[in-house]
């Protein structure tokens, strides 16, 4: 392992590009590459290293010496204060999609250009979506809870909590009341839902591990705790704390893509929703390619129950780990597969490809997770045939990716 030190010493840099995960990279006077959070394409920036590596090191920002002309006044005022919510939202509204997109090239030829999966992708030419609304668009948020019981944003990479300041994501009323004002148990979580009946559920929660989601409802503050979401008229009932796409135009976005992409003749009568949660694309993947629907999931708050949008299509519901249940399933003709930001992993894909769908619509909500899940496509026999780039989370470093794939 490299040795890692820390060194206070005032660097002057020049910000050429944006890292995957939102941090601005320059290069110091060794020519060793320095990520500083909040930094931007064409800033100079004053910047103090702290921590440092052989080749790389990581700086927090101190002054601006010279602007970006893409930088402006943050628009959330959670972010100005710290918060790592929009982390975007010092960045002109229309320079942020070609930096994601910039983001998205570079992980897709560093992680997977030389593995075959992007044989015949022009990745200069990748297709994109930017859904609306670009503020206000979050229907559901997990607030953490200060030793004094406020609620509020978390800090950048850290886990306190600013309770001072609302954040320009949620809703319209999602947030009333709750940041710095109202008084929940202290160290706990509050999970905030306005579903598609516009009724707010806020439910309070322990606090599990960075990464992870936790699932018991400890106390139903408001609201029945109890969701109801469509797409398309297709509607779900499941716990607020059960996994929903946060922007509120992205189940049917996403749902349209999955119905376009995958619409063809199969050989076979099956197909698979993988990391499924709810099955909310279940009725779309049924539309694409006319089979029954194995939807796999392994949280218990998404699978506990049959969805009414199930009434009519041929839908079976599985719940486990996803790389334990696609060996009990039958053979499928259309995959769909929506992993956590971790990824699907070379063992999933591998036992997917060893399936042999015709049709694979890959969704991925990191470039790097996603990028090393494609090599493993192109070593298990696949190549994209499509990408495309969704803006689902306006003012943030975060986008969703999607992508088909089938046999070379």
């Amino acid at each position: 392992m490299a040795a890692e030190t820390t060194d206070t010493t005032r660097l002057e840099l020049r910000i050429t590009r944006m890292a995957h995960g939102g941090e601005g990279i320059g290069t110091d006077p060794d020519g060793r590459v320095v990520f500083v959070a909040g930094a931007l394409p064409g800033d100079t920036v004053a910047a103090t290293i702290t921590k440092a590596k052989k080749r790389w090191a990581r700086a927090d920002l101190l002054e601006v010496v010279e602007a970006s002309p893409m930088r402006v006044p943050y628009a959330c005022p959670a972010a100005a204060a710290g918060a790592g919510c929009c982390d975007f939202s010092h960045i002109n509204p229309a320079s942020q999609l070609d930096l994601k997109l910039d983001v998205l090239r570079g992980q897709l030829t560093a992680l997977a250009g030389r593995s075959g999966a992007l044989d015949g992708i022009d990745v200069d030419a990748i297709a994109t979506q930017s859904l609306e609304p670009r503020s206000w668009w979050r229907t559901r948020v997990r607030l953490g809870v200060d030793a004094q019981g406020r609620a509020g944003v978390r800090r950048a990479r850290s886990a306190d909590v600013i309770a001072s300041e609302a954040c320009t994501q949620p809703v319209p009323g999602l947030t009333d009341g709750l940041i710095g004002e109202a008084r929940f148990t202290p160290g706990s979580e509050v999970v905030a839902v306005m579903d598609s009946g516009t009724t707010r559920h806020v439910v309070e929660t322990s606090r599990v591990q960075r990464g992870r989601r936790v699932e018991d409802i400890r106390t139903v503050l408001e609201g029945s705790g109890e969701v109801t979401e469509r797409v398309h008229g297709a509607e779900f009932a499941f716990p607020a704390t059960a996994f929903w796409q946060a922007h509120r135009a992205a189940p049917e976005a996403y749902a349209d893509v999955i119905a376009d992409w995958g619409a063809g003749e199969y050989s076979r009568d099956d197909a698979w929703d993988l990391y499924g949660g709810v099955g909310a694309f279940a009725p779309a993947i049924h539309a694409a390619a006319g089979a029954r629907v194995h939807s796999v999931d392994y949280s218990p708050a998404a699978t506990a129950r049959t969805q009414p949008a199930f009434a009519e299509i041929p839908v079976e519901v599985h719940r486990g780990r996803v790389e334990l249940s696609v060996d009990t399933l039958p053979a499928p003709g259309l995959v769909v597969l929506d992993p956590p930001r971790a990824g699907a992993g070379e063992a999933v894909v591998q036992a997917v490809a060893a399936a042999g769908p015709e049709r694979v619509i890959h969704i991925g909500c990191d470039p790097a997770t996603l990028s090393r899940d494609l090599a493993a496509w192109a070593a298990s026999g696949y190549a994209a045939r499509r990408i495309l780039l969704i803006d689902a989370f306006p003012a943030t470093h975060h986008f969703e990716t999607i992508v088909e794939l089938s046999p070379r």
